[in-house]
């Protein structure tokens, strides 16, 4: 039988809208903040979510609360602002952090937090909004292993696959290490696509070579859909948000006294393009009519 929890939830958009409805289906309690930028919410409503109007009043209500914004400073500002979670946060409540942010931020927020009587965790996503409202996201958790182990059995209702990365911050760590990865893979094939449709090579022979060689995996497969059919609705990730996570893995290698001369030619890649709205599948078509 599920233990029931009340659960505040920030962020109701394309991800955040499906950990909500996944909530909501493994007979949890969500009260989420009203917002312009939230999907549409009608279905979360008649499912019994209550929607809020300042992040405050989501705190005092709930024991546990998901934030699900854009980055660092979205993250700060619907914490520590007037009628921010802050305000509101109940003794020994925690804080989720499933934001991608910068490491050094998170280090600050969690002091804030842990002063303030909470407890917190960066659980960074990834995956696509259609796992995150199947309940299969894939979380990287950066907290103490007491609160991993408390906190699993309520993120096993809208992730799949939970890694531990070690202590508070680790999560938003790994989580930048793996879309450099991503994204960079992400920017070679868009470059080679393009290269190949400039040869006359056809779409069918360079899934074929790829998949079965060095290209294979899982970012082939979500531009699979653009490189045969222009398609872009494999991988629903914007130009925009590649290049903010780009210049936070810029950030944090500078942090770390490393060298990132690749990383910034991905991300001065991805800055290049005037329409920041694209999603990353339609990078192709850029570099093609370049």
């Amino acid at each position: 039988m599920t233990h029931v929890r009340q659960v505040g939830l920030i962020g109701v958009g394309l991800m955040g809208h499906g950990i909500a409805s996944s909530l909501l289906r493994a007979g949890h309690q969500v009260h989420f903040l009203e917002h312009v930028g939230n999907q549409p919410v009608e279905d979360l409503i008649a499912a019994g979510g209550r929607p809020l109007t300042t992040g405050q009043e989501v705190a005092q209500q709930a024991d546990i609360v998901i934030l699900c914004v854009t980055g660092s400073p979205q993250v700060e500002a619907v914490l520590f602002e007037p009628n921010g979670v802050l305000e509101g946060l109940k003794p020994n409540s925690v804080v989720v952090d499933c934001s991608t942010a910068l490491p050094s931020s998170t280090a600050q927020v969690a002091a804030r937090v842990v002063k303030a009587g909470g407890r917190f965790m960066d659980a960074a996503m990834t995956r696509t909004p259609k796992e995150a409202a199947e309940g299969r996201l894939n979380l990287i958790v950066g907290a103490s292993k007491a609160l991993f182990d408390d906190m699993r059995p309520l993120l096993e209702a809208f992730a799949e696959n939970i890694a531990h990365a070690g202590e508070v911050g680790s999560g938003h760590t790994l989580k930048l290490l793996h879309n450099f990865v991503s994204l960079g893979f992400s920017a070679v094939l868009a470059e080679a696509t393009a290269a190949s449709r400039k040869a006359g090579i056809s779409a069918d022979a360079l899934l074929e070579v790829l998949g079965a060689g060095g290209g294979g995996g899982v970012v082939l497969e979500r531009l699979r859909p653009y490189i045969a059919n222009d398609d872009p609705s494999g991988f629903r990730f914007s130009v925009a948000n590649a290049s903010k996570d780009l210049g936070y893995y810029h950030t944090m290698t500078h942090d770390l006294g490393l060298e990132g001369s690749i990383a910034a030619a991905v991300r001065d890649l991805y800055r290049s393009i005037d329409e920041q709205q694209l999603s990353i599948p339609e990078v192709i078509g850029v570099l093609e009519r370049r």
